[in-house]
């Protein structure tokens, strides 16, 4: 019994890996003007590359790159989180990470310290993500029982989107107030290369913390008591998640904006699919991320020339009625 279902979850992930590669493909050639795939790969090799070279190296690869890191980012980290909290309906942004790495930034764009560094956003995304997922953990306590750590979030949460209505409400002008708007909105679009090595250190630590973790988010599922009887520290394993949660969520969220419901979305629809196994749904939900991100930014170029649809927006449009539909259907689990 066990050995089919290790090859059903090699059969899972191998489709998942076809799907984002495919998506991944698409992605560098499909837009307003599509490219001609090899004239495209071929001319961005050259010494001095053409303009199709330099569209497809500079533009359509980072793109690319980025959609499909950050989609696998909130994908692990809501598999991680669920997970943790023993709840479907939970998300990175819980603990206060998208929040106070929009926070962070927003301050740089709003005192102008992204004109003068160009690594000022991202950064202060990052410390602003470390900043609010640490304040949460002081909230709940070592010992805080998931109910104090949602409100925890929630309190955040709330905090950090009232300051950023200050910082919209002090905005020294209107062309400051439609930059920290659209950054908000959540965009794949217009990053460079550049962007992509910012963002993958942070990127990478965090995948490696919680790639570990997948044991104790096993034994988790049977309850605190019986994980702690086994040799886990739930203590350790929640600061282990939160931080991971907290370099990973920041460094991505720092570069694109806010992009929402992925990390909802994405682990609920595989966990069925890896027999409810936490450790087995961290690596198909980070293969799942990244193939509807890509899908999610393959779609707004779509749209007719000259509709500037935010990849953020569309997630979002996508993913609300999805939360509410499980929040129906929890509801007659409890009627």
């Amino acid at each position: 019994m066990r050995s089919v279902e290790l090859i059903h979850q090699r059969m899972l992930i191998v489709i998942l890996v076809i799907v984002m590669v495919c998506l991944f493909v698409v992605s560098l050639f499909i837009g307003s003007n599509p490219l001609p795939v090899i004239q495209a790969a071929r001319e961005s090799l050259l010494d001095t590359p053409t303009v199709i070279g330099l569209i497809f190296g500079e533009i359509r690869l980072p793109r690319a790159l980025i959609a499909l890191f950050t989609g696998a980012t909130l994908g692990l980290c809501g598999a991680a989180m669920q997970g943790l909290l023993r709840n479907p309906l939970a998300s990175p942004g819980l603990i206060g990470s998208s929040s106070g790495a929009a926070l962070g930034a927003v301050s740089m764009l709003y005192f102008g310290f992204g004109v003068v560094m160009p690594l000022a956003v991202p950064l202060g995304g990052v410390a602003g993500a470390l900043l609010a997922t640490f304040m949460v953990y002081l909230m709940a306590g070592r010992e805080g029982g998931t109910l104090t750590l949602i409100l925890a979030g929630v309190a955040i949460n709330a905090l950090a989107l009232a300051l950023i209505s200050l910082l919209l409400n002090l905005a020294p002008s209107p062309y400051a107030v439609r930059e920290i708007v659209l950054w908000m909105m959540g965009s794949i679009a217009n990053h460079s290369m550049t962007d992509l090595w910012t963002l993958l250190p942070g990127v990478l630590l965090g995948w490696l913390m919680l790639f570990g973790t997948g044991r104790s988010l096993d034994a988790l599922t049977l309850g605190a008591e019986t994980a702690s009887t086994m040799g886990i520290s739930l203590s350790r394993l929640r600061w282990r998640i939160f931080l991971a949660v907290a370099l990973s969520v920041g460094s991505a969220v720092a570069i694109t904006g806010s992009i929402g419901f992925i990390g909802l979305v994405v682990p609920h629809l595989l966990r069925p699919l890896v027999g409810f196994q936490p450790s087995r749904l961290l690596l198909t939900s980070a293969l799942g991320g990244a193939s509807l991100l890509l899908a999610a930014d393959i779609s707004t170029r779509l749209f007719p020339a000259g509709t500037d649809i935010k990849v953020g927006v569309l997630t979002s449009l996508v993913g609300a009625p999805f939360f509410l539909y499980l929040i129906i259907k929890s509801r007659r689990y409890q009627l």
